[in-house]
């Protein structure tokens, strides 16, 4: 569990320095530990996998002033486990639900049960974002995701995507981006 705790820390670590954002923004993960364990996704959950991913994660967050959305998996739509401050920040509207291992998953499970005042939500448009193990997170990023390469190309046995997001570029061949 330290080597997926190191790994997941290296991860967020990179993409919050490549890509930082202000305090309050969010960042979303959705997280497989079947993958991670080296099953197929859906079919393995371990609760240590979970959890151990979630506390890096979190920590990090914390350590950055960033908000950490935990995506459950399909069995409830891919809904997000947040801080109440985050929902009340983005004026997300909370649903009735408490994940567990088999319904919402082992990471969404570890976060509702480790953060301090945990909601479940079912949209967010976040910031930024990592996918561990295929969970497709794109539903929950801002319109326009640019995916990133990390060193950390793994976690475990699980493939990891990363991405943040920017504004829209509108107004055609005359526009201008900059003040420049």
């Amino acid at each position: 569990m330290d080597d997926i705790k190191k790994e997941v820390s290296a991860a967020v670590k990179e993409l919050l320095e490549m890509h930082p954002y202000k305090k309050g923004s969010i960042l979303v993960i959705g997280c497989s530990s079947s993958e991670i364990g080296g099953g197929q996704i859906g079919h393995n959950s371990s609760e240590e996998i979970g959890k151990s991913v979630f506390e890096a994660a979190w920590k990090e967050c914390r350590a950055k002033g960033i908000f950490l959305a935990c995506q459950c998996c399909e069995h409830l739509n891919r809904a997000l486990v947040v801080e109440e401050e985050c929902a009340e920040k983005y004026g997300l509207e909370p649903v009735s639900v408490v994940p567990w291992l088999k319904g919402g998953g082992s990471f969404a499970s570890a976060a509702y049960r480790g953060f301090e005042k945990p909601v479940v939500v079912e949209h967010i448009k976040a910031h930024v974002g990592i996918d561990i193990g295929s969970t497709l997170i794109g539903m929950h990023l801002k319109d326009v995701a640019v995916p990133v390469r990390l060193s950390v190309r793994n976690i475990g046995n699980a493939f990891v995507t990363a991405a943040y997001t920017r504004p829209k570029l509108i107004g055609g061949e005359r526009a201008r981006y900059t003040l420049d």
